[in-house]
């Protein structure tokens, strides 16, 4: 087993079916020979029930305390892959054959420790406001990574398992802010590579509710917490369906 892609949900029954249906089309799956993982956080919607049609594996979690980084932890503790690709529930991939050819054929024999590409709101969402907000914060990450800091947002986080097992995976308390700290800490072991090519879209959804100011400011203050306390601002992420 060569990849494992794993996918963190919480009550995901109308966007998983997407990401679940590109991810089985075309061959795709039999070509790259990955195994797809659903790490559920405890829905109580009909997301388990999409799951079981098309994961190889299905993690459980009952716990009551559950954030996205005990999600995705134990995705990769039961992953088989040497290459282990996180995204999330809400995004597809712009092209998903350039996407793992990608993966495959220069990142694998590469020196990279991880990969990371730009986001993009849902074509058929997008607004100008989606596509300044994005192409800033795009360029900013590409940025914050040549200049060594370190940053991958977790809609798309590809890692090599022993690197992730090295460094001791996602901060499981941390409950915002989780992608941002891993990828700090696997810059300083590595080498992370950005990716202009490559783009996954993601729902507007949080965009829409909470208005980029909000998520703006929460990022910042996450971050910045994260990064001085070693622990996350926010007591839990709003979720947002």
């Amino acid at each position: 087993m060569n990849y494992s892609i794993i996918i963190p949900t919480l009550n995901e029954e109308k966007l998983l079916p997407n990401i679940l249906n590109q991810l089985t089309e075309a061959n795709l799956k039999e070509k790259f020979g990955y195994e797809i993982i659903i790490s559920d956080g405890g829905s109580t919607d009909k997301t388990f029930q999409i799951a079981s049609k098309y994961a190889d594996k299905i993690v459980y979690n009952e716990g009551n305390f559950r954030t996205i980084a005990i999600g995705r932890n134990e995705g990769a503790r039961v992953a088989k892959g040497s290459i282990l690709i996180f995204i999330n529930g809400d995004i597809l991939f712009e092209d998903p054959l350039r996407f793992f050819s990608f993966v495959h054929e220069k990142f694998v024999p590469s020196e990279f420790s991880a990969m990371t590409c730009r986001v993009k709101v849902f074509p058929e969402e997008e607004t100008q406001g989606d596509k300044i907000f994005h192409g800033f914060y795009n360029n900013y990450f590409k940025c914050l990574n040549k200049l060594g800091m370190g940053m991958g947002r977790g809609e798309c986080q590809v890692i090599r398992k022993e690197v992730f097992e090295k460094v001791g995976g996602n901060l499981e308390h941390l409950t915002a802010g989780e992608d941002f700290d891993l990828y700090r800490r696997i810059k300083k072991t590595g080498k992370i590579l950005f990716v202009d090519e490559i783009c996954v879209y993601e729902s507007p959804r949080r965009y829409r509710k909470l208005g980029y100011f909000n998520v703006t400011l929460s990022w910042l203050k996450n971050s910045v917490s994260v990064v001085l306390k070693k622990k996350s601002l926010s007591r839990e992420w709003e979720q947002v369906r």
